[in-house]
C-alpha cells in the first residue's frame, strides 16, 4: 500500500524526532552521571578528607593539652583537654557515621580503639601521679608517642582514601564526560546523516514523480498526445497523473479528429482547386476568347492565388500522412548537390527580383546521402522559400554541405542575414502554424513549412535544428547520414 504525501512527511518527521530524541536522553543520561559524580565528591568525599584533617589537628592540640597538664597539673589545662576529647568523639562519630565504604569503616574504627587505648593509658599516669608534679616517665611518653602516631597514620589513610577517590572521581569524569562528548558527536553526526537521508528520501519519492509528470506534460505540450505516464508515486499524485493522461487522451482523440478533418477538407478542396487552376490557365491562354489587359492581370492574381492554395493543401496533406505514419518514403543514395542546384533555381527569379544572391558553398566532390529525391528537394525548397521571404533587399541566402566522414554524417546549413529570431521564440518555430501566432511578423505564410520540414529530416533519421540571433540572421542546419560508396556504385 503506497502511503500518501501526507503519512510519508509525517512519518519522516517522527522518525527524525525519534532519533534526535534518543540521541537527547543518551546525552542527558550522561549529563546526570557526571552530575552525580561531581555531587558525590562535593557532598561526601571532600567533606570528609577536611573533616579527617580537623582531626589530626584536633589530635595535636590534645597532645599539647595533655603535655601542658601533666608538666604543670594545672586544671585549666585538663578541661580543654577533656573537652577536646570530646570535640574529637563527636567528630570521629560523626565520621563513622557518614562513611559507607568497608575500609573507610575500619580506619575509623582502628582510631577510635587507639583514642580509648591513649585516654586509658593517661588516666592510669594520672592515678600514679596524683598529687604529684612529676614529669611523665619516658616509659609512658614512649607508649602515648607510640599511641599518637599509630592514630595520626590511621586518620591520615582516612584522609588518603578519600582523596584517592576524589582523584579517581575526576579522572572517570573526565574520562566519561570525553568519551559522553564524543559519543554523542557520533550520534548526532549519524541522526544528522540519518534524517538528511530520510529527508532525502521522502523527497526524492514526492519530487521524481513530480518531475516526470512535468516532463510529460512537456511533451503533450510538444504534440506527443499518445503517450501515457505509468510511475509509481503516491496516492494524489495517481490522481493527478490519471487526470493528465486522460488529459493527454482526449487531447489526442481532438488532434486526431482535427487531422482527419483537415485530411478530409484538403482532399475535397483539392478537385475544385485544381478545376479552377486549369480554368484560369484556360482563360490566361485566351482560348475562351481574348482578354483586355485589367482581365489578365486579375487571372494573372487568381492563378498564383490558386497556386498557393494547391502548395498549402498539399502541405496539409503531407503533414497529415507524416503524422498518421502513412507517408512512403523511398529511401536511395541521391546526390544532394545537384537537388540542392534544383531547389535555388526554383527560386533564382525571386532572389533576382529582392537583388538576394544565393550561394551555394560545397566542397566541391559529389556528395551523396540516404534519402527520398523529392522529399529532400521538399525540404530544400522551404528552407531556402523561407530565407527569402526574411531577408532584406541585397542580402544573401547560402547553402552550406559540411561531410563528416568519421561520424558519417551531412551538415547542411541554410542560412540567411533577415532580421532573425527572438530567443523566446526559438523552441516553438517547428510547431504548426506557429509563424500565424508569432508577433511582429512582416511576411505571410501559413507556418507549416517548418513542421514539415522537421518531419522529413527526422524520418530519414537524421537531427534539425535553428541557430539565430535577433538581428543577424538565422541558420537552419540539418544532418544526414551519407551513403556508402559501394551502395552508390550500384544506384
Amino acid at each position: 500500500m503506497e502511503l500518501s504525501i501526507f503519512w510519508r512527511l509525517v512519518m519522516t518527521s517522527l522518525v527524525i524526532i525519534t532519533v534526535m530524541g534518543g540521541v537527547n536522553i543518551y546525552a542527558l543520561l550522561q549529563l546526570r552521571q557526571l552530575t552525580a559524580m561531581s555531587t558525590q565528591m562535593a557532598s561526601y568525599h571532600y567533606p570528609a578528607a577536611e573533616s579527617a584533617k580537623r582531626l589530626l589537628g584536633s589530635l595535636y592540640a590534645q597532645l599539647n593539652s595533655e603535655k601542658k597538664y601533666l608538666a604543670t597539673r594545672d586544671h585549666t589545662f585538663l578541661t580543654n583537654l577533656t573537652e577536646e576529647v570530646d570535640e574529637f568523639k563527636r567528630s570521629l562519630q560523626s565520621l563513622r557515621d557518614q562513611e559507607s565504604s568497608p575500609q573507610g569503616l575500619k580506619l575509623l574504627q582502628e582510631t577510635d580503639e587507639l583514642l580509648k587505648e591513649q585516654l586509658q593509658l593517661f588516666q592510669d599516669e594520672s592515678q600514679i601521679a596524683k598529687g604529684k608534679i612529676d614529669q611523665p616517665t619516658p616509659e609512658y611518653e614512649n607508649r602515648r608517642d607510640g599511641l599518637m602516631d599509630r592514630m595520626s597514620a590511621s586518620i591520615q589513610g582516612y584522609v588518603d582514601l578519600h582523596e584517592t577517590r576524589v582523584n579517581v572521581g575526576v579522572t572517570e569524569s573526565r574520562a566519561s564526560a570525553a568519551q559522553a562528548e564524543a559519543v554523542t558527536e557520533q550520534l548526532v553526526l549519524v541522526a544528522l546523516v540519518f534524517g538528511l537521508g530520510l529527508a532525502g528520501i521522502a523527497s526524492y519519492t514526492i519530487l521524481h514523480p513530480l518531475r516526470q509528470l512535468q516532463g510529460h506534460i512537456k511533451q503533450i505540450g510538444q504534440g506527443n498526445l499518445g503517450a501515457s505516464l505509468q510511475i509509481k508515486a503516491p496516492a494524489e499524485l495517481r490522481e493527478l497523473v490519471d487526470t493528465v493522461n486522460w488529459m493527454g487522451k482526449k487531447l489526442q482523440d481532438i488532434d486526431d479528429m482535427k487531422t482527419e478533418f483537415l485530411a478530409h477538407v484538403s482532399h475535397e478542396l483539392r478537385t475544385p482547386m485544381a478545376s479552377i487552376k486549369e480554368g484560369t490557365h484556360l482563360l490566361l491562354d485566351e482560348i475562351p476568347g481574348p482578354l483586355v489587359q485589367e482581365q489578365r492581370t486579375i487571372l494573372r492574381i487568381m492563378a498564383d492565388s490558386s497556386k498557393r492554395l494547391m502548395h498549402l493543401i498539399s502541405t496539409i496533406l503531407d503533414l497529415s500522412k507524416m503524422e498518421a505514419g502513412m507517408m512512403e518514403y523511398r529511401i536511395v543514395p541521391v546526390e544532394l548537390h545537384r537537388i540542392a542546384e534544383i531547389s535555388m533555381n526554383k527560386v533564382r527569379l525571386l532572389a533576382d527580383s529582392k537583388h538576394v544572391q544565393l550561394m551555394l558553398d560545397s566542397t566541391g566532390e559529389r556528395t551523396w546521402v540516404k534519402a527520398d529525391a523529392s522529399r529532400l528537394e521538399q525540404v530544400l525548397d522551404n528552407l531556402l522559400s523561407n530565407a527569402l521571404k526574411f531577408s532584406p533587399e541585397g542580402g544573401v541566402v547560402k547553402v552550406q554541405m559540411k561531410p563528416d566522414s568519421q561520424a558519417c554524417v551531412l551538415e547542411v546549413a541554410v542560412s540567411d542575414t533577415g532580421p532573425g529570431i527572438a530567443a523566446a521564440d526559438l523552441p516553438h518555430v517547428f510547431e504548426r502554424f506557429v509563424q500565424g501566432r508569432m508577433k511582429a511578423r512582416h511576411t505571410e505564410g501559413s507556418g507549416l513549412g517548418l513542421a514539415l520540414v522537421k518531419n522529413v529530416v527526422e524520418a530519414h533519421g537524421g537531427r534539425i535544428w535553428i541557430e539565430s540571433e535577433k538581428g543577424k540572421g538565422t541558420t537552419v542546419r540539418f544532418i544526414l547520414r551519407l551513403a556508402r560508396p559501394e551502395k552508390v556504385g550500384q544506384v
